[in-house]
């Protein structure tokens, strides 16, 4: 694992390697491995740098393992915009003091009120003055994060995405097979209780990960009038991963559950934190998708099976529990690979039903999941492409696309293929 390395460390290495006319800024959801790209950038190139996690007052002093880095300083127990102006003035002294490129990195600064207005102006007085300081920050709220970036920011960040595992990563990293993968997802800091202890895996994906995403990255940096339903909407999510669920069953299944406008609200919460999506209904009128049922997708099926209650081998076993899990994991994928100008979908007309559609712009592929737990007719298929003469369509599973190889593509893959 130590020598693994995401493709990411590599873009952020190219950008330090320019010169600095935008902050890079990297988001993702919590233990997608944000900190150790940047780390692993950082030993890769030639310039001295600061690492500073925000969220950490009390931790040990982190080195980055390069001879070029520079010891980081403690950690001062105020985090406000006071201490980001030292730290980055600290910066500017040493960047001058070098004549050369310098690399300052701030790791959840969303937990900083008010952090982009300040840092908007200190990047603006570096650009002005020409001075070599790169900065690099990191975040696992996206929503905090991005609406600071856009709002105050606009036109002087580079964001790069930091999605869940791939099946190929977990696969190279920790020699996942493909059913490894569909039961215990792409969370590389749980992959080490796979094989030990799958209890202890299970209290990792809920306690260390679930719990403190909903409730210190979302119900910490967003406002939320009814946190114990931001949980239950969750919990219902993942239990009905893979489904089609209307926004009156969910009232009917959820106490104090407001309306559907907190709902959708909340699911939108949820994705954002890279936990839960509420796929919309495909339609050629906007207007219609808005009011749709969602379609449930986990963004990890490790957070479908950890409170499932299944056994690995259980999960296996039920044909029924196992269709759903490959079905997530495909929605899943496409998801979390899709580039920021495609969009994912389902589609049904009664009878019909299509998975996954996959919309850029005006085309469309349709994506049918074949998992072998009970016959699948393509008739929702063909219905769709006689209704809307998509580009192209994929079955996925029983032999058409192999599910291991449907899961090595990037989602944007299917438009540039014929």
């Amino acid at each position: 694992m130590k020598s693994f390395q995401r493709s990411q460390a590599t873009t952020v290495c190219h950008r330090l390697a320019e010169e600095p006319h935008q902050l890079i800024a990297l988001f993702g959801p919590r233990q997608t491995g944000k900190t150790t790209i940047v780390r692993q950038a950082l030993s890769r190139i030639d310039l001295r740098s600061r690492y500073l996690a925000v969220d950490e007052p009390d931790s040990p002093t982190l080195r980055v393992p390069s001879d070029a880095t520079e010891a980081i300083f403690p950690f001062p127990q105020v985090r406000n915009t006071d201490w980001l102006v030292r730290q980055w003035e600290e910066a500017r002294r040493e960047t001058e003091q070098l004549g050369r490129g310098y690399v300052l990195v701030f790791d959840e600064i969303q937990k900083i009120p008010r952090w982009a207005e300040t840092v908007k102006g200190l990047w603006d007085a570096d650009r002005a003055r020409g001075l070599p300081l790169r900065v690099v920050i990191l975040g696992s709220a996206p929503l905090h994060v991005q609406s600071g970036l856009h709002e105050s920011l606009a036109g002087r960040f580079e964001l790069i995405r930091v999605p869940h595992w791939s099946f190929n990563e977990m696969s190279e990293a920790f020699g996942f097979d493909l059913s490894q993968y569909l039961y215990f997802g792409g969370y590389p800091g749980a992959a080490r209780y796979v094989r030990e202890d799958q209890g202890r895996w299970r209290d990792y994906i809920l306690g260390s990960l679930v719990q403190p995403n909903i409730e210190r990255d979302l119900l910490l940096m967003t406002r939320v009038d009814k946190p114990a339903l931001l949980k239950r909407l969750f919990e219902l999510g993942a239990a009905y991963s893979g489904q089609i669920l209307s926004y009156t069953k969910m009232l009917g299944q959820l106490q104090d559950a407001g309306n559907t406008t907190t709902l959708a609200r909340y699911l939108d919460l949820l994705s954002s934190a890279g936990l839960l999506a509420g796929l919309p209904k495909y339609s050629n009128r906007p207007h219609l998708r808005r009011g749709s049922s969602p379609k449930l997708n986990v963004l990890n099926t490790a957070l479908m099976t950890a409170g499932s209650g299944y056994s690995f081998d259980e999960a296996k076993a039920d044909r029924t529990f196992h269709g759903r899990l490959v079905e997530s994991a495909v929605g899943a994928h496409l998801f979390n690979t899709a580039a920021s100008d495609i969009r994912l979908h389902y589609w049904r007309d009664t009878p019909f039903e299509v998975d996954f559609v996959l919309q850029r712009g005006i085309q469309l592929i349709p994506v049918e999941v074949k998992s072998g737990a009970k016959p699948r007719s393509l008739q929702g298929m063909a219905a769709f492409e006689q209704r809307f003469r998509p580009r192209r369509s994929l079955i996925v599973g029983e032999g058409h696309i192999p599910l291991d190889e449907f899961l090595t593509a990037p989602a944007h893959q299917w438009f540039e293929e014929i």
